[in-house]
């Protein structure tokens, strides 16, 4: 059944369902599933129907099917809660209703449900909640509550239309500006999101809501100090405010001011005792910082308030340092087997078990929550690995020798190191030595070039030719030198006043012919590391965002092969441009390939760079307490372990394995 066809067949369910035709919306819904049993839609017309047809049971477990298939889809938790509304549970009910508004907060009638049971139950914090969301809604134009619920389901487009036309009829009204902003940040296309934002804010200063998204995208763009600026201004204006305080005690931390951070983390506490999130952000702010016996305490409260709470016990294990106790283990193991845990808290907890267990030597049940884990996070994930193969085949058909031939072109200045890559080859080890020279600012994996390459390919709908890479053939010298300057007067902010500094952005080597024509003075540095070394190290690792690539094998792989294709591509076009550092040779052969990387760089030894781990910085990646010790070799062969279970992973790596050279 093609996806016209598909759609004929949603179209007369849901005109069936209007009608009160159920009987004839369900055949309609179940026609969907028998050619795709995973489409959201159809799987909740059934559920929907199923309910008004009286087979609650039937619904609910229709409703397993797509909480499965779609479990960030609000509209299928407010059934859910029709459902047990009907059955008499209010708990459960509320329960559902709760999840359906923070999946998706338009979503009028389950904010009305929560209303009437938090009255009933007589929950006065949530009834207080619910109705001043749905006075506030009530005074919304009622096509800005649509656009809103249609953010939260991923109709970007349709909505980005929507809240044009109505901005071109309601000029400036304040809740449109802050949706098509929101939009924006969902589409990736920050400045505008920040311009309009800021515009909002101007226009009403007392709108906190926007003023909160403001300080979102500032810090996204990684504009920390601005971030910061607003955030404060929040705090002055609502200081009683939870969630206004908390956002002051992330901004403060995103600049480095950890004692602010701590003492506002300190502050809600005080006034939240039990608020488990927020001892899981003092946990974060005191690992950044290195006090690690404090932040394991941080986190253990978290879970302790909340034992299901994932994210708690997954940063225990990603200390990498941290062993759990058999209680613990206990603990988790009972959180991760209930019934309608939710995705995120799930696939966290698999995380964790798997690290645990691996630790522990147990590999069989590793792999198993390892496994369990990766499936739970690529359900929700969107990653096509087709899509990006044809992105890094057309870097390699338009970058060619003749387009970095002429590199007098951008701006001059020799300042950036790029350390680019795979996630887990090695970059933050590459970094810390680096930032351990006198010479050389440390920052972050700054998001510019991403966001430059982002702008170059414009606005487009997602069956749309892209204008990037393209677009770089038809650029001048002028509108280069531009953008190059940019790029260093945008990561000023970033630097201490060293002449040379780094960007471990890993995903910028898909960029380099960008960086070489903006920056032809740049280093780049590709840190590489054994192909299934690297790779089971990704697949094993839950990223805090992006990275979507590692959560199958198979996808795993082919993004090493296609990465690994176009870098050869790079030292092709760009011969000598790329200093390429293997990871097993930098922690076997430690103080040549330091003075190798150094030589590269153009900058002297110093014995600082060797004692890399006295280095005394906040290291916010998933390698930071390992960059707090000597080089250690125990890491390179852990894929070994699992190798019963990597078939998928070996055989697309197979070639790359037999020519690696470490």
């Amino acid at each position: 059944m093609h996806n016209d066809v598909i759609n004929r067949a949603l179209e007369q369910s849901e005109c069936a369902l209007k009608a009160g035709d159920h009987a004839t919306a369900l055949s309609a819904a179940d026609a969907v599933l028998q050619e795709n049993p995973q489409h959201r839609d159809g799987l909740y017309l059934k559920a929907v129907c199923q309910r008004y047809l009286g087979n609650t049971k039937g619904a609910l477990q229709t409703l397993t099917a797509l909480q499965s298939a779609a479990p960030g889809y609000g509209r299928g938790f407010q059934e859910l809660g029709h459902c047990q509304l009907m059955m008499g549970d209010l708990k459960q009910a509320f329960k559902a209703y709760k999840k359906a508004t923070q999946l998706n907060p338009g979503l009028i009638a389950s904010w009305q449900r929560l209303e009437q049971l938090a009255k009933q139950m007589d929950l006065r914090k949530e009834h207080t909640q619910a109705s001043a969301q749905l006075a506030y809604f009530n005074r919304l134009p009622p096509l800005l509550v649509s656009i809103t619920s249609m953010l939260s389901e991923g109709k970007l487009y349709k909505a980005e239309n929507l809240c044009r036309q109505f901005l071109q009829e309601h000029k400036h009204h304040p809740e449109a500006m802050r949706l098509l902003a929101k939009i924006g940040t969902q589409l990736h296309i920050l400045d505008d999101a920040e311009f309009l934002l800021e515009s909002c804010v101007q226009l009403y200063p007392e709108f906190a809501q926007a003023r909160l998204d403001l300080v979102n995208v500032l810090q996204k763009r990684q504009k920390y100090g601005k971030a910061l600026t607003q955030a404060t201004q929040l705090y002055e204006e609502n200081p009683v405010d939870r969630q206004i305080k908390s956002t002051y005690a992330n901004a403060a931390m995103a600049v480095g001011d950890f004692d602010t951070a701590l003492t506002t983390y300190d502050a809600l506490l005080e006034q939240e005792p039990k608020n488990s999130v927020t001892w899981l952000m003092k946990g974060h702010a005191l690992k950044t910082i290195g006090k690690h016996e404090e932040a394991v305490a941080s986190y253990q409260k978290a879970h302790t308030l909340k034992p299901q709470f994932g994210d708690a016990w997954w940063s225990l294990a990603n200390l990498k340092t941290y062993r759990f106790s058999a209680q613990e283990i206990a603990a988790m193991e009972k959180a991760e087997a209930q019934s309608g845990l939710d995705n995120a808290d799930h696939y966290h907890l698999c995380f964790a078990l798997g690290r645990c267990y691996e630790d522990r030597g147990e590999f069989e049940k590793s792999f198993k929550y390892y496994e369990r884990g990766n499936l739970l996070k690529k359900r929700q994930s969107d990653y096509s690995a087709s899509a990006t193969h044809e992105e890094f085949e057309r870097q390699k058909a338009v970058v060619d020798a003749e387009l970095l031939h002429d590199d007098s072109q951008g701006y001059e200045a020799p300042d950036p190191i790029f350390i680019v890559g795979l996630p887990r080859a090695g970059s933050t080890l590459l970094e810390q030595i680096l930032a351990s020279h006198s010479m050389v600012d440390g920052t972050l994996e700054l998001p510019n070039i991403l966001a430059f390459a982002h702008r170059l390919n414009g606005r487009r709908r997602t069956d749309e030719a892209p204008r990037y890479p393209a677009v770089l053939q038809t650029m001048g010298g002028e509108e280069l030198e531009k953008l190059g300057k940019q790029f260093i007067d945008d990561t000023q902010i970033y630097r201490k006043g060293a002449p040379f500094f780094t960007d471990k952005m890993p995903n910028n080597f898909r960029h380099i012919g960008l960086i070489l024509k903006i920056l032809p003075n740049a280093k780049i540095i590709d840190a590489r590391r054994h192909p299934m070394a690297c790779c089971f190290s990704g697949y094993k690792q839950l990223f805090a965002e992006g990275q979507e690539f590692t959560y199958s094998q198979e996808d795993v792989a082919q993004y090493y092969r296609d990465y690994v294709a176009l870098m050869d591509h790079w030292d092709e076009v760009a011969p000598g441009k790329i200093l390429r550092v293997y990871h097993e040779q930098l922690v076997e052969h430690t103080e040549p390939q330091i003075r190798r990387i150094l030589d590269f760089c153009g900058l002297p030894f110093e014995d600082s760079c060797l004692a890399f781990h006295k280095t005394e910085r906040a290291v916010r990646t998933a390698s930071s307490e390992q960059v707090r010790q000597p080089i250690y070799t125990s890491g390179l062969a852990q894929w070994k372990n699992f190798e019963a279970h990597l078939g998928p992973m070996l055989r697309q790596l197979a070639p790359l394995i037999e020519a690696y050279p470490a």
